[in-house]
């Protein structure tokens, strides 16, 4: 830009339009409510508030779900390191484990028009938050917004395979998904939810997530199902008539796990998550059951002719045997991902039974001693205590 003139051309213009006489002021972003969930992670966890702190966005709550914890690391972490923050940050606990009920619990705290939702493994772009937000003011009928999840390291071999193999990054073009208008390159449209998103960057306008019914308390990590509770929100607000759009403005950097075991506990549960949310899309929407048998033969093939071109190596050894040119995904890590596939709708049925039996034993005359119960998975007000 020349001396004493501000910027490029396009900042001129728009500093000009905002200083012209009758232009209207911009709107103010609309309140955002930030969830974490977490569960005795003190270290991560701080490091992910730091982050969340220092976000640009004019208008947002912090909400830090403890999930059924086992000391009061996390409470003191948020009432006494951050009591500073106090008219920011909020304490929630929440004694049912499982990610998909801390998920509902702050969502049943938000007081923000827009959900957020991310990890306590993860920092935070300082425009996350706003990338993330801004498509809502533009497009009343979406419903859902993800974003871009990049490695904060690649200091392991299991990290670097990982990574190597797509990571949680859904690529840099943004894409819009409507159910109204299915993607042609997705034939199982709206089933294939692990194109969409992931649950450590996902915003949600608050009334289409909870219109959809939340999440289900019986998918996510810490139930018996392992997995998928992103995945069910996503297709659970495509199918209530939403769109969901993809950006990559949104950036989180995530600490992926550092072990070969982590890895395979990662492969299994993905296995898990994919067809328990499956089952529970069917179970509480039987509706949807045709429109996937209809798609089902176009999407198996289009699910074998991506598995060859991914290609595997046929060893079943570590990350570190391999080149650093090619990381070939490893033939035992697939059939992890089969068969927690075909764990997946089992551990989903357990997961429901569990809830059913914690909520038999809230009622009156049921058993004491046996913990608290999501119920049906509606999403709750006022259940959970709440620190300030």
């Amino acid at each position: 830009a020349e001396a004493g003139r501000p910027g490029t051309d396009a900042e001129r213009l728009a500093a000009a339009r905002t200083h012209a006489p009758g232009t209207p002021p911009a709107a103010p972003p609309a309140r955002v409510s930030v969830v974490v969930a977490t569960r005795e992670r003190p270290g991560p966890l701080a490091r992910a508030l730091d982050s969340l702190l220092a976000q640009d966005h004019p208008d947002f709550e912090l909400i830090v779900v403890d999930n059924a914890p086992r000391t009061p690391a996390t409470h003191e972490l948020v009432t006494r390191t951050y009591a500073e923050h106090a008219d920011r940050i909020r304490y929630v606990r929440e004694d049912t484990p499982g990610l998909a009920t801390a998920h509902n619990t702050g969502l049943a705290a938000a007081e923000g028009a827009v959900v957020a939702f991310t990890d306590d493994d993860v920092i935070a772009d300082p425009n996350w938050l706003s990338a993330l937000t801004a498509p809502f003011a533009a497009d009343p009928g979406l419903g859902c917004v993800t974003g871009l999840i990049l490695p904060a390291r690649l200091g392991t071999p299991a990290q670097v395979l990982l990574e190597s193999h797509g990571g949680f990054a859904k690529g840099f073009a943004p894409r819009l998904y409507d159910p109204a208008h299915p993607p042609a390159d997705e034939p199982l449209f709206p089933f294939t939810a692990g194109s969409f998103g992931s649950g450590a960057n996902m915003a949600f306008r608050a009334d289409a997530l909870r219109r959809a019914g939340g999440f289900d308390p019986a998918t996510g990590t810490g139930t018996a199902a392992r997995g998928g509770d992103d995945l069910y929100a996503f297709v659970a607000v495509l199918a209530a008539g939403f769109r969901l759009r993809y950006t990559s403005e949104a950036l989180v950097w995530h600490h992926h796990r550092d072990t070969w075991q982590d890895l395979r506990n990662q492969a299994y549960g993905y296995g898990a998550g994919l067809t328990a949310y499956l089952t529970a899309t069917l179970v509480r929407s039987p509706r949807l059951l045709p429109a996937l048998l209809a798609r089902l033969p176009r999407g198996l093939a289009h699910a074998r002719t991506m598995t060859a071109r991914r290609g595997e190596t046929p060893e079943t050894g570590v990350p570190g045997e391999h080149g650093t040119q090619q990381h070939p995904w490893p033939a035992s890590l697939s059939r992890l991902e089969r068969r927690g596939m075909l764990y997946g709708p089992l551990g989903y049925a357990k997961a429901r039974a569990q809830g059913r039996a914690r909520a038999r034993s809230r009622a009156p005359g049921g058993i004491p001693g046996q913990g608290g119960g999501q119920g049906g998975g509606q999403v709750r007000r006022g259940s959970a205590a709440v620190t300030r």
